[in-house]
């Protein structure tokens, strides 16, 4: 057993806690469908941002970074970085408007933004998309996260180790509703990041310290072990002489999509789903833009250098991985470095780092689930009228069922990181869409349903034609883990949305204009209740609030410097670029003075 007995008293006493926490909360939670769900919207930003925060660091997240660093190397971290710029309009636009409409969950608005049976349906839709296909993939990556965990530390089979791992997330996420969720991601953040940095302290020293680890990563590299665009930043432009088709193959190409089109283009670029859910539960749009600020800076600043710094790490001690873990693939290697370089006590604080960051996640995704599930399906065409008590109970049924199909689905699982990929390229094209529809009157139901079925057929249809390929050649097929191959190139995520993105918005395009607009009464309504600004014509005649939009542009970019800026300054600052660190911090600086003086201190509380 790889675990002493101060170890096991760690993790015991804090599943302990959440328990304890859940029982506390679960008769606040069963009061009311917008207690289970939002926290009666009642919540400061602090509390609100962090949850945030703590329920985008699962335990999948440090492992998909060591894919990522063993893999292509740092620069592949782009493929989230680059999501910070629609992040800010979450936090700079959104906030603010998904507040002003008080809606229990985002599918809930687009009965108010839209009309008739067209409406309806894409609600419907949407809920059953986001809270079964969508949630089924993500929380099966995560239970597969923390499976390959709970198997490196523990030392048991990986059926075992995922069945533990989902037990003990449904009770507490059955017991505590929103109110469990929130409270204990305070708890479960200080954890978790507290774990990740003495991890990648006591792994960086034990291998000599940061100059002796980049110099045994040099000597790989130059011996052919590591990839020569390991520790970059960003990948190297190519050659000038290189082929168009060479070019976008290259990891230049795949740095320059993701940073002009896949930010904007997603699923989440009004917030998302879950992030949207927090927005909602804020008491004010100012704690909602807060929290939002918070989060985004933490998540896309705070957290990665110390799982970065455990990924490197581990390509020096493990430049291949065990054969006794060779199944878990090149995730295992933080894990592994987990049960190498940690003694008693440390091993328990991790691991319960690890299921601290699982439940938070498991348990927002059960929970942002079931209120589609129940509030726009259930709740809307199945049971209109019913008490309160009656749909709290069909939630807790329905997370029940959220959790076991999910774990069938880690079991089939392979690779973290291409599920992310797929799960981006399911709703690639559907970006501006959701963006335009709070400030172009023109945008109607038929404009988001096109683009986001053009999006998920185009990704089956990639994902079945790689199935194909791989079970023509003799292989067996994973889910996600096979690349299709189109013309000699293989369809990597990036040339996905290069193929999906620009089908989809002439497909909406042509869908609008040919379709009629919303009713003139239901554009006037959504307008007044949320008065975003744009482009509404005689519908914003009686604007009575502030528009969202004013100044937005600069406090953008001021956002970009602050949150940017600190993040690689933290990073060059590590592998000791000491001149490049002092001048991103300058600018980090100089973004946060301009958010504070021009929008944070102006805002009406």
């Amino acid at each position: 057993m790889a675990l002493a007995t101060i170890d096991w008293i760690i993790i015991i006493v804090y599943i302990l806690f959440s328990l304890g926490v859940g029982i506390y909360f679960s008769k606040r939670a069963g009061q009311s469908t917008e207690e289970y769900f939002l926290s009666g919207r009642t919540l400061p930003w602090w509390i609100v941002g962090t949850s945030m925060v703590a329920t985008t660091f699962a335990a999948d997240t440090p492992l998909a970074i060591t894919e990522f660093v063993r893999g292509p190397g740092i620069w592949q971290n782009w493929f989230w970085w680059n999501l910070l710029l629609s992040g800010l309009l979450g936090a700079l636009l959104f906030s603010r408007l998904w507040r002003r409409a008080e809606v229990l969950t985002d599918n809930e608005l687009l009965e108010i933004r839209y009309s008739g049976k067209p409406a309806a349906a894409l609600r419907a839709f949407k809920a059953g998309y986001f809270a079964i296909l969508y949630n089924f993939i993500v929380m099966g990556w995560v239970i597969n996260a923390m499976a390959s965990v709970a198997a490196v530390m523990l030392d048991i089979d990986r059926w075992t180790a995922v069945w533990i791992c989902v037990s003990i997330a449904l009770l507490y996420a059955l017991l505590s509703g929103f109110w469990g969720v929130v409270m204990t991601d305070l708890v479960q953040f200080f954890i978790a990041m507290a774990g990740s940095l003495i991890l990648a302290i006591i792994a960086v020293n034990a291998v000599g310290g940061m100059d002796v680890l980049l110099e045994k990563l040099s000597a790989l590299t130059a011996s052919g072990v590591v990839h020569d665009t390991t520790l970059k930043f960003i990948p190297p432009i190519p050659d000038a002489g290189i082929t168009t088709s060479t070019f976008w193959e290259s990891p230049f190409s795949k740095f320059l999509i993701f940073i002009t089109v896949m930010w904007w283009s997603h699923h989440g670029t009004d917030g998302g789903g879950y992030i949207i859910q927090r927005m909602s539960s804020a008491k004010n749009e100012k704690h909602a833009l807060a929290a939002t600020l918070w989060f985004n800076l933490a998540h896309y600043a705070l957290r990665v250098w110390p799982w970065v710094a455990v990924a490197l790490v581990s390509i020096v001690v493990f430049p291949i991985i065990p054969e006794s873990h060779a199944a878990l693939g090149s995730k295992a290697g933080y894990p592994l470095i987990m049960n190498k370089f940690l003694g008693p006590g440390l091993k328990g604080l991790l691991v319960v780092s690890f299921l601290a960051a699982f439940m938070s996640t498991i348990d927002t995704h059960l929970n942002w689930g079931a209120s589609y599930l129940v509030n726009d399906i259930y709740k809307r065409f199945i049971k209109k009228e019913a008490d309160q008590n009656h749909y709290v109970l069909v939630s807790r049924i329905i997370t029940v069922l959220l959790m076991v199909c999910s774990a069938f689905v880690a079991i089939n699982m392979q690779s973290i990181s291409k599920a992310w990929e797929f799960i981006f390229a399911m709703g690639a094209g559907i970006g501006a869409v959701l963006i335009l529809r709070w400030f172009w009157w023109r945008i109607n139901a038929w404009t988001e349903i096109s683009a986001l079925l053009t999006s998920i057929i185009i990704t089956i249809i990639l994902e079945i034609i790689a199935w194909q390929q791989t079970i023509a050649n003799g292989k067996s097929y994973l889910l996600f883990n096979e690349t299709p191959i189109l013309f000699g190139i293989p369809i990597q995520v990036h040339h996905k949305l290069m193929i999906i993105v620009p089908t989809a918005i002439i497909v909406w395009l042509i869908v609008t204009f040919i379709t009629k607009p919303e009713p003139e009464a239901t554009l006037r309504n959504f307008y007044l209740r949320v008065q975003p600004g744009g482009y509404w014509g005689k519908f914003a005649k009686h604007t009575t609030m502030k528009p969202v939009t004013e100044g937005f542009f600069f406090n953008w970019i001021a956002g970009i410097a602050l949150i940017y800026g600190l993040n690689f300054a933290i990073g060059n600052w590590m592998f000791g670029n000491d001149g490049y660190a002092l001048l991103l911090f300058t600018f980090s600086g100089l973004g946060f003075w301009w958010l504070w003086k021009n929008l944070i201190t102006k805002l009406d509380s």
